[in-house]
């Protein structure tokens, strides 16, 4: 089995892509061409690791017969300085509101997707560091970022 994807080039910087009969359209911004008509592509790989461990976290969290009130992920790439511009490192934040008493089934679904399931993440992890940090009901719960990284991001 394989995924496939078609994408035609629609003029100036613009690509729509073709993915399991749903149009996605990338695009670069004015300033280099482009129209500004949909996002850059390279975001699309973040947009994907969030994806994939969302729905299995929803789809473990289910099978328990348990479900969340509200869940956010923020996924941000760090960006490397010199080309090619590329990803260096991920991190993940899930933002997730619910029962008190689901808390811990909420810890293990994130883990399990990150260390088990979530397919995106496992070839991440192979080119670089994926973190990640679990926020439930306001308070986190946990956060395997290096403290150095968390550091620079609080000045």
């Amino acid at each position: 089995m394989k995924h496939e994807i078609e994408s035609q080039w629609m003029g100036k910087m613009q690509f729509n892509a073709l993915v399991n009969g749903h149009t996605i359209i990338m695009d670069a911004p004015e300033r280099v061409g482009g129209e500004d008509n949909g996002p850059i592509p390279k975001p699309f790989v973040l947009t994907a690791l969030s994806g994939c461990t969302g729905m299995d976290v929803i789809a473990l969290l289910r099978k328990q017969g348990k479900q969340l009130d509200d869940f956010n992920l923020k996924v941000s790439g760090e960006i490397s300085k010199q080309q090619p511009i590329e990803y260096v490192a991920a991190h993940i934040m899930y933002e997730m509101k619910g029962n008190e008493a689901d808390q811990q089934a909420a810890f293990d679904a994130v883990t399990t997707s990150q260390e088990k399931i979530c397919g995106v993440s496992s070839m991440l992890k192979k080119i670089m560091p994926v973190t990640w940090q679990i926020v439930y009901n306001g308070k986190e719960i946990f956060n395997n970022q290096p403290q150095a990284v968390i550091e620079t991001q609080l000045n």
